[in-house]
């Protein structure tokens, strides 16, 4: 296992997975560009995650990695989109947005049928939802990706977000409830 400084305030641990890798490398192909299996390889290096090049070569085929080209006119690598509302587009630049902005029609429709009620404490937020759903509103607040959210886990009946602070957990609780009031108009 290896910990990264990811934050001042955060440190993150990395298992030496195979689905750690894949997640550490579509995390990198969605915020930078990268032109080559080397550079991959190093920035890889840099996070702690060592590699060959021939297990790097087939995470990339094993996660549909293809070249695109790039606004600036260069062939970078890209993942295809998940297909999940909200999903970072490949090599797409990561812009500052609003909480607004990360609304996707999955999270709002699923606030707004299925969030009772919503309470922080700290920078942990508590949702709770009818029995069984918990997993369909915690893998739409992830496939919202926003950015405040270090991420969820859903039980029968609630769902634990993790945030970055206790502001960003009022934040993002208020944001919620406020999808679920305007859904239910």
């Amino acid at each position: 296992m290896t910990s990264l400084p990811d934050r001042m305030d955060t440190l993150v641990a990395v298992p030496a997975t195979k689905a750690a890798r894949h997640a550490i490398i579509v995390q990198v192909l969605s915020k930078e560009r990268i032109r080559s299996q080397a550079q991959l390889r190093q920035v890889l290096a840099e996070r702690g995650v060592l590699t060959t090049q021939a297990t790097l070569s087939r995470d990339l085929v094993e996660l549909r990695a293809t070249k695109v080209r790039s606004a600036g006119g260069n062939q970078v690598y890209a993942i295809p989109q998940a297909g999940a509302p909200g999903q970072v587009g490949p090599g797409a630049p990561l812009p500052e947005r609003t909480l607004e902005e990360h609304v996707t029609a999955r999270l709002a429709r699923w606030c707004a049928d299925l969030l009772v009620t919503a309470e922080w404490a700290g920078s942990q937020l508590v949702l709770r939802t009818p029995a069984g759903a918990a997993q369909l509103l915690a893998s739409a607040v992830d496939d919202a990706m926003i950015p405040e959210v270090l991420g969820c886990i859903g039980g029968d009946d609630t769902v634990l977000v993790i945030t970055h602070s206790n502001a960003a957990a009022e934040r993002v609780g208020a944001h919620l409830l406020a999808l679920a009031e305007s859904g239910n108009r």
